[in-house]
């Protein structure tokens, strides 16, 4: 049927708003910290043949795998959908990341039509495996990471499938805080579905069924206008993901090729490694999502997400590598490899697009668990969230400071009250990383953290994995890179030592886990900053006088806070004609 452009609005804008209040009501309702403190999760509504027609900001390396979840869906159960079914799925090779993160998909129907689906994917805390909190940056196969649920039905016509809640109960460390998470993403669903069910009654099934039609019509349109504005051509980018195979810590190398046209955006990962025995590895539908990142980057971020923007992007990635593994291939700890698949595109693009593209950032998750019993209550707890870091310079400006990496998107740190309100844990310093600084440039990156953990407890149980160690964030057009991630553990006998990774590892009370963030790559000469700019970063105990005067070539008197302009001219001088010779 016909649908006037007033109506399709009203529709669409429905359609976001019943997305943010799923969104809100699962993360006012969840057990777990890292869902109402962190927000690690994501939700979207789908059409009825899985393709996704809203989603409210969330993880977009959840948002941006929902349609493969829908679609898995309805190519295991098709008819035999009913009103009431709530599907889970956790297994990653074809819809997902890892197994902790879980993907519920409720069919929507109106009477006896199925109009679409409600889709929600977030991390729980626990999902068993061989280690505290499921992940675990030692697994060689995907056995060893949690229990596998492969789109069954967790809710059966609307009633609670208790065989198969029983099954993940027994499966969990912390089964009530997996019972508090599930329960609310499945109530959140229900209020999605109530409120688009609201909207057929309003405007009636054909109005709303036409209306996401549209929406995906029209979001290839805008794609296919987007990319006019690009540039066309063959463009590449390598990197190594580094400190990846446990055994060897060997890197593994990375490479991609994209291809603009006026029609198509094509990315290429051919001649990237083969998977590890390793949890890097990338599923495909991740490999894609962190794909759709960048491309949203350079065409427009403020775009409305759906599965019609993303028709004109073909990802290739061979099975059996890094970016495409394939069963009993690992995948815990995925997001190292995933975010390459972002910014290596980044990389790549950021010379060609740079109103749009900064230089590389911190990249690695470094993602924290710290958990155990709490000796005061005898009850469990669990810390699990991600680090923020520093992003890198643009060709006009400073890079940001103390941002989450590429792929988590609208995730919070949680606060340092909640934390220590709650669990056995001091967060003894939280900060700017100005210790281990930047990559400097004509503009500079910004700042990582520097975030510190002591042990109260009579023990506790970490796992960490930290990536960009080796091959630090990059630079442009002579920028400098970035320091690279650190963390290092003191222990209450004076040992300190610097890890890659842990993995459940029983640290003692008065254990300090300080974790260093990169900051981002610089933009440029850093002898072409603005002098003021560098006083500026001074004033600010930023940056240090041996910084300003050896790399910047500015000679500040620290006694007036002042740039000695004649000093600084010569000095720079000097310093180019060294670096030239």
């Amino acid at each position: 049927m016909p649908i006037d452009p007033f109506t399709l609005e009203i529709i669409k804008n429905a359609l976001i708003t019943a997305n943010e209040e799923m969104f809100q009501a699962w993360a006012r309702t969840a057990k777990s910290p890292v869902i109402y403190e962190v927000l690690d999760f994501a939700v979207g509504i789908a059409n009825s043949d899985g393709d996704l027609v809203a989603e409210a900001p969330g993880v977009p390396g959840f948002s941006g795998v929902l349609d493969f979840a829908v679609k898995e869906v309805i190519e295991k159960w098709g008819k035999d959908l009913k009103p009431g079914d709530v599907i889970v799925n956790n297994v990653p090779y074809k819809s997902g990341t890892h197994l902790n993160d879980v993907t519920l998909v409720a069919p929507v129907f109106y009477k006896d039509v199925l109009v679409g689906s409600t889709a929600t994917k977030g991390h729980w805390s626990e999902v068993g495996g061989m280690a505290f909190g499921s992940w675990n940056p030692h697994s060689t196969e995907i056995y060893q990471e949690g229990i596998q649920l492969p789109n069954v039905k967790l809710y059966v016509e609307g009633k609670p499938n208790k065989d198969v809640i029983d099954i993940i109960l027994t499966n969990s460390r912390l089964p009530d805080y997996t019972l508090g998470d599930m329960e609310s993403q499945v109530a959140s669903m229900r209020v999605a579905a109530r409120r688009i069910i609201s909207l057929i009654e309003k405007y009636s099934l054909d109005a709303v069924l036409t209306a996401m039609k549209r929406i995906i019509e029209e979001g290839e349109k805008y794609a296919l206008l987007k990319l006019q504005e690009l540039p066309k051509g063959v463009f590449e980018a390598e990197d190594y993901i580094d400190a990846a195979i446990a055994a060897t810590e060997k890197p593994v190398y990375v490479k991609v090729k994209v291809s603009i046209s006026d029609d198509s955006f094509i990315v290429d990962f051919t001649g990237s490694s083969r998977q590890v025995p390793s949890p890097i590895n990338s599923p495909y539908p991740a490999t894609v999502a962190g794909v759709k990142e960048t491309f949203m980057a350079i065409t427009d971020p403020h775009a409305y997400p759906n599965s019609g923007l993303f028709k004109v992007l073909k990802v290739i990635a061979p099975e059996g590598t890094i970016f495409h593994p394939i069963k009993p291939a690992p995948t815990s700890t995925f997001w190292e490899a995933m975010a390459f698949a972002t910014e290596l595109v980044w990389k790549a693009l950021a010379p060609h697009v740079k109103n749009k593209l900064s230089a590389g950032h911190f990249l690695s998750i470094i993602a924290t668990i710290v958990g155990g019993i709490d000796d005061r209550t005898g009850e469990p707890f669990a810390i699990v969230e991600p680090q923020p870091g520093g992003w890198g310079a643009k060709y006009d400006k400073d890079g940001t400071s103390g941002l989450v990496a590429c792929g988590d998107g609208e995730t919070y740190i949680a606060s340092t009250e909640v934390y220590e309100k709650n669990f056995p844990i001091l967060v003894e310093r939280y900060m700017l990383n100005t210790e281990d600084g930047v990559g400097h440039g004509k503009y500079r990156g910004g700042f990582g953290v520097i975030r510190e953990y002591r042990i109260m407890n009579s023990q506790a149980l970490v796992t960490l994995q930290v990536g960009r160690h080796d091959y630090p964030p990059w630079g442009v057009d002579g920028g400098l890179p970035g320091p690279g991630n650190r963390v290092i553990i003191y222990e209450p006998d004076g040992k300190i030592r610097e890890i890659r990774r842990l993995t459940a590892e029983v640290l003692k009370r008065g254990s300090l886990i300080s974790i260093r963030t990169s900051g981002g790559g610089g933009w440029g000469d850093p002898l072409e900053r603005d002098p003021r700019l560098v006083l500026e970063d001074y004033k600010n105990e930023l940056i240090s006088l041996d910084i300003a005067r050896n790399i910047y070539g500015v000679v500040i008197d620290p006694n007036k806070m002042e740039i000695d302009w004649k000093a600084t001219e010569e000095l720079r001088e000097k310093l180019k004609k060294s670096r030239r010779s």
